[in-house]
């Protein structure tokens, strides 16, 4: 469904009974509730409107080279005021990934930032050194702008040796205004690939579910009562269909409302869409936060 941008805010009443079992919202960051580094003006009433109508919400990335702390300072350097219960990283999910299917595992070798290695030291685990003696449990492979040649030699050596191997998110380049190309953590997976035929076991971060489900999971949620709310098609509301939850698009980031027109319109004429419509297009967040306060005045 599309709001009217002239905003007109009639909702059918199928929607409105949808937007009332909302308890949660898994909100992306870049181009939801900032820009770049510029708050959109009409965040912070937002989430104060949130937590007065009872809404949680978590903020997610798949950009894993911070860690959660360093986040929650960026946070505050916006006027957020948010804690690690409000955070949900890709290197969170690879956690929580590694600990549900490999419990036993301890030691990992990472391809990622110090920041990021301090986010899995932090949960218990211990970084492998560069050293064919040192075998990792799990090889975890991240978006590293701090990436050296033989680590990433290291890396592809214990691919090839069927090391169970966890990529953090598909991303192929990380955005950026710089004119630079900021290889992200896809390519590296590609590059791993080329050399060793290995893919990666696992490759987190949106769209897969296992994101969303670790909040659902944090939060004793059922899939009908979160929302996903990003500004992309194909990772953010390409999640929430995958998980089964409720996705909401906004258009105060990447996606245009003619590129979602033209994905509705794909859904519709094509028995097999490569990517399937938002149930919620919404002009930003503030649209949101009113169709949301509405449907619980009904």
């Amino acid at each position: 469904m599309i709001v009217d941008m002239n905003h007109n805010k009639t909702i059918s009443l199928e929607m409105r009974e949808k937007l009332s079992r909302i308890k949660h919202l898994a909100l992306d960051m870049d181009g939801t509730i900032y820009m770049g580094s510029t708050l959109f003006p009409y965040t912070l009433k937002f989430l104060s409107d949130m937590k007065e109508a009872g809404i949680g919400y978590s903020f997610l990335t798949n950009n894993p080279s911070r860690s959660v702390a360093d986040y929650l300072k960026k946070l505050e350097g916006l006027g957020i005021q948010a804690d690690e219960d409000n955070m949900y990283t890709t290197s969170l999910a690879a956690i929580d990934y590694i600990k549900t299917h490999y419990p036993s595992a301890k030691r990992l070798f990472m391809l990622g930032t110090p920041s990021m290695v301090s986010q899995f030291e932090k949960a218990g685990f211990e970084a492998c050194a560069d050293d064919p003696d040192d075998v990792p449990d799990v090889l975890v492979v991240a978006f590293d702008m701090t990436l050296e040649y033989s680590r990433l030699c290291r890396a592809a050596w214990w691919a090839s040796q069927c090391v169970p191997y966890v990529a953090t998110n598909p991303d192929k380049v990380c955005p950026t205004d710089q004119r630079t190309v900021l290889v992200d953590c896809g390519s590296l997976c590609r590059c791993i690939e080329h050399a060793t035929g290995r893919r990666p076991d696992i490759t987190l971060g949106k769209p897969d579910p296992n994101m969303l489900k670790g909040i659902l999971d944090r939060h004793g949620l059922q899939p009908d009562e979160i929302a996903m709310v990003g500004d992309r098609i194909y990772t953010d509301t390409a999640m929430a269909h995958n998980a089964g939850a409720f996705g909401v698009l906004v258009l105060s980031g990447e996606t245009t409302l003619e590129t979602a027109e033209a994905v509705a319109e794909d859904a519709r004429t094509n028995p097999a869409p490569e990517f399937f419509p938002p149930d919620l297009i919404c002009r930003d967040i503030k649209e949101l936060g009113e169709l949301l306060l509405m449907a619980r005045n009904k």
